[in-house]
């Protein structure tokens, strides 16, 4: 890699893509892979804000989630985040990469709370930052989260890691047929109510210019080309 085209960037990353092959938590060799990808886009000097999910780790506790309070649920989804973040944190710094956590519930004894000119300022100096438990809120996503966090660090762009290397115009493992849209715009994905993000998160993308990336975090590189601005998943603009 030489060149990026954006300079700072907030990178949403599904808990479940730390999961590896297995059915819950997660997976060492799959975490350092991660990594790696990372290290290599912070040595270019991308400005580079992360923004996790917890559903691998909420995952091992869901059957005894069921019939739960939404708000609790998402309460405890929110800390799950925050088990992530730190084991990426550990990671990255074991990989002398300089990273801060910052939760938007307040963990004093473990994390930073989230406060947005402390996070500019370690950006600026070159400090990947961690956005953990999501807004704050239940009934919100943490697509919709990376959603708010890009657009207050002022990120060029959302890239949205999943396991699917873009948005398809049908489900591929069930479709052989189905073809990657290389561009989609905000309007269309929303109407055609394409599920790889939440519509709120869409929306506030969509009203403050904010393009997202949607890319396979499994493919070796693709987060590296996706920061290049290369032809790497699905581009999701204006």
């Amino acid at each position: 890699m030489t060149a990026s085209k954006y300079k700072r960037v907030l990178l949403k990353l599904s808990g479940e893509a730390l999961m590896g092959d297995d059915a819950f938590g997660i997976n060492r060799q799959t975490i350092a892979r991660m990594v790696e990808e990372i290290v290599d886009v912070a040595r270019l000097g991308v400005e580079l804000a992360i923004v996790i999910g917890g559903g691998n780790i909420f995952r091992g506790v869901a059957p005894g989630a069921q019939g739960m309070d939404r708000a609790t649920a998402d309460y405890m989804g929110m800390m799950a985040t925050i088990m992530n973040a730190l084991a990426l944190q550990d990671a990255l710094k074991r990989s002398s990469v300089d990273a801060r956590v910052q939760s938007a519930l307040n963990i004093d004894q473990v994390v930073e709370p989230y406060i947005r000119p402390k996070a500019l300022r370690y950006l600026e100096e070159g400090k990947v930052v961690i956005f953990a438990a999501g807004t704050g809120n239940p009934f919100f996503t943490t697509d919709t989260a990376a959603a708010l966090r890009g657009a207050e660090i002022g990120a060029e762009i959302v890239l949205k890691a999943t396991k699917v290397d873009g948005i398809y115009t049908a489900d591929p493992k069930k479709d052989p047929t189905a073809t990657r849209y290389s561009r989609i715009s905000f309007d269309e994905a929303i109407n055609r109510r394409l599920e790889v993000m939440d519509a709120t998160a869409f929306a506030l993308c969509r009203d403050q210019k904010l393009p997202i990336k949607v890319f396979s975090i499994t493919k070796h590189g693709a987060l590296g080309r996706a920061v290049m601005g290369e032809d790497e998943g699905t581009l999701v603009h204006v």
